[in-house]
């Protein structure tokens, strides 16, 4: 039973020791030239110092929102797409609704000016 696992071990050790050379490689010939623009404090877009009372802009909400369908939508049809002869007609129109159901929130999020960076 040992012998089966030294190849996942011998390949896991082999990662750590390269990817420990690769961190210590960068750390150590990697140019550092701080300015005030790159040591600056940088959270959602906007100065964190300010009154924590600022209301947030609904365009963030909407990138969220955006976010999340286009996210959704990999994580099920990527599956949906290697099982697809295995499910039969039945998934197939499941499949359709929930994509029906994301284009909606795609629209909505088109009219709202989500899409809009100007």
């Amino acid at each position: 039973m040992n012998g089966d696992y030294m190849g996942v071990v011998s390949l896991i050790l082999f990662s750590v020791v390269l990817s420990t050379i690769i961190s210590g490689g960068s750390y150590v010939m990697g140019v550092r030239h701080p300015d005030s623009e790159k040591v600056s404090v940088y959270e959602c877009g906007f100065d964190p110092f300010e009154s924590a009372r600022i209301p947030f802009s609904v365009r963030f909400f909407l990138v969220g929102i955006l976010f999340m369908i286009f996210d959704l939508e990999i994580s099920y049809i990527f599956p949906w797409g290697v099982a697809y002869s295995h499910i039969g007609l039945y998934g197939f129109w499941i499949m359709m609704l929930f994509l029906v159901i994301l284009t909606g929130g795609l629209i909505y999020e088109w009219a709202q000016g989500g899409l809009e960076w100007a």
